[in-house]
């Protein structure tokens, strides 16, 4: 049977520690003002009552050595535990929202999806916008964590391939992942002042260049403006560019890169194909705008690089409704929100590795077919790859389309046309953000979808941030029978 108390206990103290952190957007609100500053109070002294209570009852475990059950567990746990709290404020504050409506945002926020139940925002309090800023920069943060120190244990979606990349601790999963999370942080921290400098820079005023970097370097797209970035046209977007590809490369880079290594970095090969598709693809909308009658190329250029690059990145800015393009542009939209960034990022989506392999595997099995006598060993980055790999991360893909299938069905059966369907269920899955059509598009919000829809989609998107088999594992009888 599995022992829950190293699990709970963990949990318990990140229970706690979410709940203090919800003391920086009630001093924002007390100094503003606007007399919402108790509720941010009160949501901090239920999280960390809560927490703390947990932690208590379940000290006495020895969280040291974690088997693979508890980790799966644990996981999963804190991101259902985590937003149930982090939905306090919604819930209790200016927004009056929903339990639905409170634990979607909170779910959109960690997981970095970035897809929103709220409007208004122009007329939110300060501290209710600066609260969804801070989840998904915690969430960010999170997700590098558990990608570069608990997936590849796992052997989850062809993650092992980075097992012990640039941080070997002899197989210690807990001391890994505070060694990881240790030197991540500097280089997460400094991103993040570097981007809200940059915003400062264009003529951002303070307050959203600080959400806006939080937001940016997590990938997550959460705007303080209902006009998301089209509030923010111009030097801004193209700072936003720089730092969501910044973002989207693996973070264990950085850390070589402060250690004064340069070679990991210029010679990944996952890199070098996340920045070629991302131009390949500019290039081919920016052409097809020009061909199609748009005059002014310099806007073209820069208005589709920053939608583009939201997208692929799975942060979720809009600064236009790209959906005006043309069915041509759309369709590459969706596309591109499926290939996502580089492993060990804020990233989300499948992911360019996972590509690069498939990719390889077929030129192998043709190569086979052709010359059955032959034969042929898949590399990646150098180093022979596995069946276990090439099986797990097929494994993964097909899970992945079954997935968005399944929920598509699920958000038809709602009451959702096809393309809010089958747009929700991927924007959800890759955590991308918004989703297309009228209601879920650039230029919508998921408000106005009923709530069994937005149910479903915070399923997706907890899911779908944890690489799928994380969560499914969970309900096979053969898991808890180990």
């Amino acid at each position: 049977m599995i022992d829950f108390r190293p699990v709970g206990y963990l949990i318990g103290l990140l229970v706690m520690a979410l709940g203090a952190t919800m003391l920086i957007p009630m001093g924002l609100d007390w100094v503003a003002g606007n007399g919402q500053s108790h509720v941010f109070l009160e949501a901090a002294a239920l999280t960390m009552f809560s927490g703390g209570l947990v932690a208590l009852a379940t000290a006495n475990a020895d969280s040291r050595g974690m088997r693979a059950q508890q980790l799966f567990v644990m996981t999963t746990g804190v991101w259902v535990i985590l937003p149930l709290f982090g939905a306090l404020p919604f819930w209790l504050g200016a927004t009056e929202a929903s339990v639905t409506d409170a634990y979607f945002e909170a779910m959109s926020g960690l997981t970095t999806t970035g897809s929103t139940v709220f409007t208004g925002l122009d007329e939110l309090p300060v501290g209710i916008l600066l609260w969804r800023s801070m989840l998904q920069w915690f969430g960010g943060i999170g997700i590098i964590v558990v990608a570069m120190a608990f997936l590849p244990e796992l052997r989850v979606g062809g993650m092992q391939i980075f097992r012990s990349e640039g941080f070997d601790t002899d197989g210690k999963v807990l001391p890994r992942a505070g060694e990881i999370a240790s030197r991540i942080s500097i280089v997460y921290l400094m991103l993040t002042l570097s981007c809200a400098v940059a915003y400062l820079a264009t003529g951002m005023g303070v307050f959203d260049a600080v959400n806006h970097a939080m937001t940016t370097i997590a990938t997550g797209g959460f705007s303080t403006h209902d006009a998301s970035f089209g509030a923010f046209r111009g030097p801004a977007e193209l700072v936003a560019v720089v730092f969501m590809v910044l973002a989207s490369l693996p973070f264990v880079r950085y850390v070589q890169l402060l250690a004064g290594s340069t070679a990991p970095l210029s010679g990944d090969s996952q890199v070098r194909s996340f920045l070629a598709a991302l131009a390949l693809v500019v290039v081919m909308i920016v052409a097809f705008r020009v061909l199609s009658g748009d005059p002014d190329a310099g806007a073209v250029l820069r208005e589709t690089a920053f939608n583009l690059t939201s997208i692929m990145t799975g942060t979720g800015y809009a600064s236009a409704d790209y959906q005006l393009w043309g069915g041509f542009v759309v369709a590459v939209f969706f596309f591109v929100g499926l290939i996502g960034g580089c492993a060990g990022s804020t990233c989300c989506s499948v992911k360019v590795f996972r590509y690069q392999l498939l990719f390889g595997a077929i030129v192998n099995q043709i190569r086979r077919i052709h010359s059955p006598h032959g034969v042929y060993q898949l590399k990646y980055a150098g180093r022979r790859v596995s069946e276990d790999v090439i099986s797990s991360v097929m494994v993964f893909l097909t899970l992945f389309i079954v997935t968005l299938g399944v929920v598509s069905v699920l958000l038809s059966a709602t009451g959702l046309d096809f393309i809010t369907a089958i747009s929700g269920a991927a924007t959800a899955i890759a955590n991308v953000g918004p989703g297309l059509g009228d209601e879920i598009g650039p230029a919508g919000y998921f408000g106005e979808l009923n709530a069994a829809a937005k149910w479903i989609l915070t399923g997706a998107m907890l899911v779908g941030r944890l690489e799928l088999l994380v969560v499914f594992v969970l309900f096979t009888r053969r898991f808890w029978d180990a």
